[in-house]
């Protein structure tokens, strides 16, 4: 074989595996060799933007391995309200699952972390942007209610776009149905940590992501309810800088910690030995 078909070949390779591709960093655009982004967490190791993590990825970054054992992971939205805008509710939902995410926007299960029995809730962005319908409610709900039986605790990892418009007040209920989960939760003086993930906005961040005992977030995760520019036009002034990061949000006292997600799970090791009384 000649020089120019090995190259030829080589690059026939690599176009044919996408873990090979190169990646641009949304932050300094830089080019990063994906293996080399995966690698180090999906975490740029140039500038240290935080590329966002899938639910799965993010169970195992967090967990021991092989503790996970998932939940309710065939409960499937309905189309109550026969919603459609540019396709029908009902096809969004088929196309997402074909995709092989989940069957819906959160994955949740039992698993352990360092000692820890914990139940764990990690959205999944690309399915419908993460969005919050009747099935994420009801699948946090759950998993409060296992912890509670077991004496666990509960972690959520936010990544949403907010509630999910196509099931209406349907959604928004999901919002009284969770705090409410969370309060006997907190009757039975058993701890849940809230970490916030870009984006973590809408309806989510008006409910049980901001109840957390414990509010941790990745460094420049945007955090918010509504848009700055909804927000600008509202109130008629301009936004500070850096106005729904995760730092902002530290520095004026709503979020405890902003944690680099390679220390994360050391962090959530820590915080559950010192709420269980171990050094």
């Amino acid at each position: 074989m000649s020089w120019i078909d090995k190259v030829k070949s080589k690059a026939s390779q690599i176009i044919s595996r996408p873990e090979e591709a190169w990646v641009e960093c949304k932050k300094c655009k830089e080019t990063i060799y994906s293996a080399e982004l995966e690698e180090n967490f999906n975490v740029c190791p140039k500038c240290d933007y935080h590329f966002r993590l899938s639910a799965r990825a993010r169970i195992q970054s967090l967990l021991e391995p092989n503790s996970f054992t998932e939940h309710d992971q065939t409960l499937v939205s309905t189309d109550s309200l026969k919603f459609k805008d540019k396709k029908r509710y009902k096809d969004r939902i088929r196309a997402s699952i074909k995709s092989g995410f989940s069957h819906d926007a959160i994955i949740t299960g039992s698993g352990k972390l360092g000692e820890h029995d914990v139940e764990l809730c990690a959205f999944e962005f690309k399915f419908m942007g993460g969005s919050m319908g009747s099935v994420v409610g009801e699948k946090i709900t759950r998993a409060i209610e296992r912890a509670i039986e077991n004496k666990s605790a509960v972690i959520i990892v936010n990544c949403s776009g907010g509630a999910r418009m196509q099931e209406g007040i349907l959604s928004l209920m999901q919002m009284a149905k969770t705090a409410s989960a969370l309060q006997k939760l907190g009757e039975h003086k058993l701890p849940y940590i809230s970490i916030l993930t870009d984006p973590t906005t809408g309806g989510v961040s008006a409910s049980f992501a901001m109840l957390g005992d414990f509010i941790l977030a990745e460094p420049g995760a945007t955090i918010g309810f509504a848009g700055a520019r909804v927000i600008e036009q509202t109130i008629k002034q301009k936004l500070p800088e850096g106005f729904q990061t995760a730092e902002f949000l530290w520095d004026h006292g709503l979020i405890d910690s902003v944690v680099h997600r390679k220390e994360l799970k050391g962090k959530l090791e820590q915080i559950l030995s010192l709420l269980a009384g171990k050094n």
